[in-house]
């Protein structure tokens, strides 16, 4: 049945194209013989009567932004000699006399695009443009490693490139989540630079983040809190930067408590401020660590050892090490250094540096010496030698400078043992 000229023009204008995707599924679909269009065209269809109107609506349909820019008297008039059309084209007719399908690449008109919606995400697809789609790997809802989540994690590969030990962080699944929730600008970002400024350089962030995580969680203002009262109890930044370094959860302390690790020091060991200060910037650890160890030496120094307060102060301020040292090893080397030896007590406290030494070195040397008759360590008698040279220097100049003979005898001299 012929349509009528208002007919078509309302079956254009609500058949406009609505995006180049579906263009381009038109074409596929008109390449397969048979395949049948909405609103009933035909890609190849039967000759008939109503042959050039079909093939007429078929190309307008493709060229709807062509078709928008002609007049309404083109299509009175391209009806009127359609429908005068009515025999059948013959058989040797020359091809070129029937109408050429126009090609959708090259006369589809891109200026219409503009106004196009964007593709829905429900707009259907073809098996083949569907096995083409590439997903990422899914997010593992669980995983004993955060090697899992790195390639996912913006926080974690940044941290990464700073240097953080992310192995040793893992063990610990609390410090794990706590990291995946992470923002790095907004939670990670002003905390870097609040320890750059406090004198931490750039290689030293990595192996402090490692050890003290956990200072993700805590409030900048905190931090910075705790650095204002180091700094009033005459702690200078270098001296704040050098203690954070050492012991990394320094900063993760409230004030109250450092101030309690501060009196503690200075009322047990009867310190001045000063000798109470230099001494936990040396070992810092003193201020985050148990006090049971220091509680522990102190009463192995008085009462198994027998030294006097006085004398504890002298060591532990040139060694701060002693007062955290296995209790073990300080009975031991006392014991070998004033039973076998023979040092009184007055030159060990000269020498606190042989309990900071491994006792089968002690052994080693203190042997080799009496082998060779030269073991004497009283500073009032000739050919003295100092229990801190002994423990402290290099084999050669041991044999040199102590033992007068030479690290091959002194190897042989091993070899005995």
């Amino acid at each position: 049945m012929a349509l009528s000229a208002q007919q078509i023009s309302r079956w254009l204008n609500s058949s406009k194209l609505s995006s180049f995707m579906t263009a381009l599924q038109l074409r596929r679909r008109f390449q397969r013989p048979g395949t049948t269009l909405s609103c009933g065209v035909f890609a190849q269809p039967h000759v008939s009567s109503e042959g050039c109107f079909l093939q007429w609506g078929f190309r307008t349909y493709r060229t709807s932004s062509l078709w928008n820019s002609s007049k309404s008297a083109d299509l009175s008039r391209q009806e009127i000699n359609c429908a005068q059309s009515t025999l059948l084209p013959s058989v040797n007719e020359p091809s070129q006399r029937t109408p050429k399908i126009p090609s959708l690449d090259s006369e589809l008109s891109l200026e219409g695009l503009d106004d196009v919606p964007p593709l829905s995400p429900l707009q259907p697809i073809s098996d083949n443009e569907a096995v083409q789609i590439i997903a990422g790997p899914p997010l593992p809802p669980s995983s004993v490693t955060l090697r899992d989540y790195v390639d996912h994690s913006e926080t974690l590969r940044k941290l990464v490139l700073l240097g953080v030990d992310l192995s040793k962080i893992e063990k610990h699944p609390d410090a794990a989540n706590l990291l995946l929730r992470l923002d790095f600008e907004r939670d990670i970002k002003q905390m870097l630079l609040f320890l750059k400024d406090l004198g931490i350089e750039d290689t030293q962030l990595g192996p402090l983040l490692t050890k003290n995580y956990a200072i993700f969680s805590e409030d900048l203002e905190n931090l910075k809190t705790r650095v204002a009262y180091l700094q009033s109890k005459n702690f200078s930044k270098v001296d704040i930067a050098q203690m954070v370094r050492n012991a990394p959860f320094l900063l993760s302390f409230s004030v109250e408590r450092l101030d309690n690790r501060l009196g503690f020091f200075q009322k047990e060991l009867e310190l001045s401020v000063k000798k109470t200060r230099d001494l936990v910037i040396r070992l810092p650890r003193l201020l985050t660590g148990s006090l049971e160890p220091v509680k522990e030496n102190m009463k192995v120094f008085r009462l198994e050892l027998g030294f006097q307060q006085n004398e504890i102060q002298h060591m532990i301020t040139k060694i701060p090490k002693m007062l955290t040292a296995n209790k073990r090893k300080l009975t031991e080397t006392f014991d070998y250094v004033h039973n076998v030896m023979c040092v009184p007590h007055r030159v060990v406290v000269r020498s606190p540096q042989v309990f900071n030494t491994r006792l089968f070195k002690v052994k080693e040397r203190h042997l080799f010496l009496a082998y060779l008759g030269r073991a004497q360590y009283d500073p009032t008698k000739p050919n003295y030698i100092s229990l801190d040279k002994l423990v402290s220097v290099p084999d050669g100049i041991f044999c040199e400078a102590m033992a007068k003979a030479s690290v091959r005898d002194f190897e042989k001299f091993l070899k005995t043992l």
